[in-house]
């Protein structure tokens, strides 16, 4: 690493990139940072123009700074998405600075937005790490999981509503089996008796029947004395005719 003096504000350390630049002190909002520099690249030039590293820092059409020498402290910056500096870029001068857009506490990353090209080039391909992009991808990965347990959940009920579903249909058969094998059953028994009692030739089964039965039929016909003397009465039948 690089010696930095210790009346700067910042320091090289590791990052959840790799290293990065890290305030030792408070930096104010607006406060000038550090000066992005390095070798003035031409692209008219051939030989500059083929130049390729990922500390190009572009300053117009024809001006590039290329940053990958080491007494160059603001390469270590990292990229944000919602940084707490900017880079303050002066094509005129061929200069940028990187100031604070926040209030920086001691022990905080410093970090500015790359841009759109930068951003497309080298972080897409890989994914962004920045702290913003972090919660995004944690967030999404809640999100997920919180999805996947209400699917699984729904699942879960859905098999438990069937599931009773076919209990209670598996009840009412069973009753329905039940009933039905109690009426095949009123059932006869071997004496020839229902279970009520009565036999199968609907008397009853204490014997009374056939009395009651002789007591509701018909007295038959007796014959009549008659009433004048000497005279004698014969029976009359249904197929006879009286006789004096």
């Amino acid at each position: 690493m690089p010696a930095i003096s210790p009346k700067k504000p910042y320091r090289v350390g590791r990052s959840r990139t790799g290293l990065g630049l890290f305030a030792t002190k408070p930096i104010k909002k607006g406060a000038k940072i550090v000066r992005y520099f390095g070798p003035l690249l031409d692209s008219k030039k051939k030989k500059d123009d083929a130049i390729e590293n990922k500390y190009l820092f572009e300053l117009n059409n024809r001006w590039t700074i290329d940053g990958s020498v080491r007494k160059n402290i603001a390469r270590y910056i990292n990229h944000a998405c919602k940084p707490n500096a900017e880079s303050d870029v002066k094509p005129r001068k061929r200069k940028v600075v990187i100031r604070a857009i926040k209030n920086i506490l001691p022990g905080e990353e410093i970090n500015y937005d790359y841009g759109t090209d930068y951003f497309k080039a080298y972080l897409k391909p890989i994914g962004c790490k920045c702290d913003a992009c972090e919660k995004k991808r944690k967030k999404k990965r809640a999100e997920a999981r919180a999805e996947r347990l209400r699917l699984k959940a729904k699942a879960e009920r859905k098999a438990l509503r069937k599931a009773e579903k076919q209990a209670a249909k598996a009840e009412r058969e069973r009753l329905k089996l039940e009933l039905k094998q109690k009426l095949n059953g009123a059932s006869v028994k071997p004496n020839g008796k229902f279970a009520n009692g009565k036999h199968l030739n609907g008397g009853l089964s204490n014997g009374h029947g056939r009395a009651k039965a002789a007591a509701r039929e018909p007295a038959a016909a007796k014959p009549q004395a008659s009433t004048q003397p000497g005279i004698f009465a014969t029976v009359v039948g249904p197929d006879n005719q009286a006789s004096a």
